[in-house]
């Protein structure tokens, strides 16, 4: 299965949050024994992250990902158009899924 394309759109300053739903055959994905992890770049073969998101999975049988980036980091990165994926893993990398890919628009902040 390949990762399925999804854009985003940050606002420079802000929190940003959202949450993803992964199912299987009809029914929520059970991400027990999973993580998740994700980062934007300037290009796909950037050696550095402009910047990580936070990924988590409170309730792996609901099969619902969480991703955030704090209002800190995205303070921190210049504004434009950047690239990025969310991966789940289990330990050690024996299994890795990228699920989503995409571009990240981060708007310029004025307030500051």
């Amino acid at each position: 299965m390949s990762a399925a394309r999804y854009n985003l759109v940050i606002d420079q300053g802000s929190d940003f949050a959202v949450e993803f739903a992964l199912a299987e055959n009809g029914s929520a994905k059970d991400l027990t024994s999973y993580s998740a992890r994700a980062q934007m770049r300037t290009a796909r073969t950037s050696p550095t992250a402009a910047a990580t998101f936070t990924c988590s999975i409170p309730t792996p049988t609901n099969g619902k990902i969480n991703m955030t980036l704090s209002n800190a980091t995205s303070t921190a990165v210049a504004a434009g158009r950047y690239f990025y994926d969310l991966e789940i893993f289990t330990a050690g990398d024996s299994s890795v899924t990228r699920l989503l890919q995409g571009e990240v628009n981060l708007t310029q902040e004025v307030t500051r």
